[in-house]
């Protein structure tokens, strides 16, 4: 299911609008001389580089430099032709941290070439196929010839850019020529693989703008419609040769893209028309440049705030994300020179696709290593760091294969071929919480609209509910609430308690415990003796992310150090506690880093002996801070199975029950899970709020019936177990299977 829109945060330097095309459309081109001085673009790039634009929009006419006082200028700036004065302004960016995508006109390779070396990507609209409108709409503008414009496209696939285009709808072509112009694209995309997304932009009249500067007017456009969410898009009147765009021709034109161009992003510009979410949900991936300055060819209609955006495409279930302007798959030395693939990694490093490593660092990994270590796992040993790393980075499809049997196997010695779960019902009591982690959609601060705190009543409503489903455990977190104290927490184990006094209570992560310490002034120690007192059964080793300091800092500042975390979880097991380990893993981690994690959660376990059950959590990105702003994707099906066989062997023979979170990865990979070294299905959960908010979208309850139809389907025998794992009854594979 696709759950996420993106966008890129840019800022538009109109170089040069002095163009010689006269297309009857364009309000932005004009023949008079226009080029701004170096001056004047150092100081846009510096309030560019103050509002933490990512993407540097350069937006020029078609050869500037055909008019002689913009070609003296270009010589009295030192340059010999506009293109070198494109360059000198991208290079200026990328000293800065911003990426520049160019989008000139038709180009000679050559120049294709120059600015590949200072650029992130490219642009060129092919507008349409046809060429009747090169005696209407396009007369006296040779470089709208579609051949010149295709032959541009081609010379950068050739050259191995990426690159943007797509078509312009409205201006008095054919149904039939909007679909022959997109099947053009599609044929040079399969040639090269070099287009990342294609525009499908509805032509809007404009206004004549002559004596006026677009850039101002856009800016201004801009800069009161993110400030009042109010925004005014002028009625022109449609010229004789315009055709009227309805909302249906876009949608069919998503669909063709779809069906032609599967991998290739398609962008729904949201200022030229209001249906644009409607658009969204019919298929379109992307919201273009939300421009800080506004939209310079289009000036009176701004384009909406990421915020404004956001919040229009959360009433359909959509999560905006932020893009750099090279797409993802392009972010590496093929696609991209070498400058500019270091200001990416020095800046904007969250952004390039995990690929075994190398995000953040360069770090070598010996791949050699992999086959040794699958056999010493499979054999319960300890492994390595660097064996451990070898096997989080590995890639090879046959690797990974011997990896998943190994595991399988491991699975079968230590657990047997039962799958089990348990009946419960997780209650997250409150959200308001006071520590920001960049990972969590689940934290609100008091005053927020989706801030909540449950009172008695409503408390004890759900732990019925509970008990009258079945459940035999309450699992119970909540944000670090600033008012809480440690009787709070002592008081909502008494009231489960009261209203249910049979039910397990597996309660209260190391950073709730850390926060009861503080408000008490007690010691781990002291604090478990009182929360045993007050009903805790059981703890979870949440809080625990990756237990690397480096990588905390970077997703949660405030939270537990990786010695405080250690030191509160041995406190719970000497308290007589059992616990789980967990690890949260597909976001920014490298993997020696999730090495490091498992060799203290190994270590731990041999010397406490405490932990019931290891639980891998993939990092939901949608509605988190990390997922919107840097460019974090949800980890594939195929890593997430990977990484679940890795932590089989990395545990050995220490941990014996490996549990899937469906709610995190859906019951379906959940499922072929039980193939990668799992044994439990975890518990049937009836609410789930920490991953709902975070964007989740696999629901937040299965019922018994659900869970041992997984393990059914897997060829596995299932029973319901209780949270310590006793199992309470079995459930054997019908005949049939």
């Amino acid at each position: 299911m696709r759950r996420r829109v993106t966008f890129s945060r840019n800022l538009t330097l109109s170089l040069s609008r002095t163009c010689r095309c006269y297309c009857k459309y364009c309000a932005f081109a004009t023949h008079r001389p226009h080029l701004y001085a170096p001056g004047e673009v150092e100081e846009i790039l510096d309030g560019a580089a103050r509002r933490r634009v990512k993407e540097l929009l350069v937006l020029t006419g078609e050869r500037p430099e055909h008019n002689p006082e913009v070609a003296a200028r270009l010589a009295e700036y030192g340059h010999e032709d506009f293109t070198s004065y494109v360059a000198w302004a991208c290079e200026r960016a990328l000293e800065r941290g911003l990426l520049p995508h160019t989008n000139l006109g038709v180009l000679e390779r050559a120049d294709l070439a120059r600015l590949r070396e200072v650029t992130a990507s490219q642009g060129l609209m092919l507008e349409s196929i046809s060429e009747r409108l090169m005696d209407t709409v396009h007369a006296g503008s040779p470089t709208k010839h579609p051949r010149a414009r295709l032959a541009t496209i081609a010379a950068a696939g050739e050259l191995r850019i990426p690159f943007t285009s797509g078509i312009l709808v409205g201006i008095g072509e054919r149904e039939d020529e909007r679909m022959a112009s997109l099947a053009a694209l599609a044929e040079l995309h399969r040639r090269h693989g070099h287009l990342q997304e294609v525009i499908l932009q509805n032509f809007v009249p404009h206004q004549s703008y002559y004596g006026r500067e677009p850039a101002q007017i856009a800016e201004a456009a801009a800069r009161e419609y993110w400030r009042t969410g109010v925004g005014e898009r002028p009625e022109q009147t449609l010229p004789d040769w315009a055709g009227r765009i309805e909302i249906s021709d876009i949608k069919r034109l998503i669909a063709e893209s779809r069906r032609l161009m599967p991998d290739v992003g398609i962008q729904i510009p949201p200022n030229l028309a209001d249906w644009w979410p409607e658009l969204v949900s019919a298929g379109g991936t992307d919201l273009g440049g939300l421009s800080a300055n506004g939209d310079h060819i289009s000036p009176e209609h701004p384009f909406p705030s990421p915020t404004q955006a956001r919040k229009r495409l959360a009433e359909s279930g959509f999560a905006l994300t932020e893009r750099l302007c090279v797409y993802p798959q392009y972010i590496d030395q093929d696609w991209l020179a070498q400058g500019v693939l270091d200001v990416v990694k020095r800046r904007y490093w969250s952004f390039i696709p995990r690929r075994g490593s190398g995000r953040r660092e360069e770090r070598d990994i010996d791949p050699g290593l992999a086959p040794a270590a699958i056999e010493r796992g499979r054999e319960g040993q300890a492994l390595s760091l660097d064996e451990m790393t070898a096997l989080f980075a590995e890639r090879r499809p046959e690797v990974i294969e011997d990896m998943r049997r190994a595991a399988d196997e491991l699975r079968a010695e230590v657990a047997g071929d039962l799958v089990t779960f348990v009946v419960n019902r997780n209650i997250n009591v409150s959200n308001i919480c006071i520590v920001g982690c960049a990972f969590c959609g689940f934290g609100q601060g008091r005053r927020s609209p989706d801030a909540y705190e449950h009172d008695h009543d409503e408390f004890a409503r759900r732990v019925q509910e509970a008990v009258d489903f079945g459940a035999t455990e309450i699992c119970m977190q909540s944000g670090i609430h600033p008012d809480w104290g440690l009787e709070d927490y002592e008081g909502w184990l008494r009231l489960a308690k009261e209203v249910a006094p049979q039910l397990h209570l597996h309660a209260y992560s190391p950073m709730e415990v850390d926060h009861m310490c503080t408000a008490s002034g007690l010691s781990p120690a002291a604090v478990f003796a009182r929360l045993g007192e007050a009903g805790l059964g059981s703890t979870p080793g949440t809080a625990a992310e990756v237990l690397h300091d480096g990588v905390r800092e970077r997703i949660s500042p405030n939270k537990l150090p990786v010695a405080r975390w250690l030191e509160i979880m041995e406190a719970s097991a000497a308290a007589g506690f059992s616990t789980s380990a967990t690890v949260m893993f597909g976001h920014i981690e490298e993997p020696w880093e999730l090495a490091e994690h498992m060799r203290i959660v190994r270590e731990l376990q041999e010397r406490t002996g405490a932990f019931n059950e290891f639980v891998p959590l993939s990092f939901i990105p949608f509605h988190t801070l990390l997922g919107r702003t840097h460019g974090i994707e949800e980890i594939s099906r195929e890593e997430n199975l990977k990484h679940t066989a890795a932590f089989r062997l990395a545990l050995g023979r220490s941990v014996r029950s490996l549990q899937a979170s469906w709610v995190k990865m859906g019951l379906d990979a959940a499922t072929e899970s039980l193939r990668w070294g799992v044994n439990d299905l975890g518990g049937t959960l009836m609410e789930e709020s920490i991953s709902r908010m975070a964007g989740s979208y696999h629901g937040v309850m299965l019922t018994p019936e659900d869970l041992v139809g997984a393990a059914h389907r897997a060829g596995r025998p299932a029973a319901e177990r209780t949270t310590l794992y006793g199992l309470r009854r079995q459930f054997e594979q019908p005949v049939a299977a």
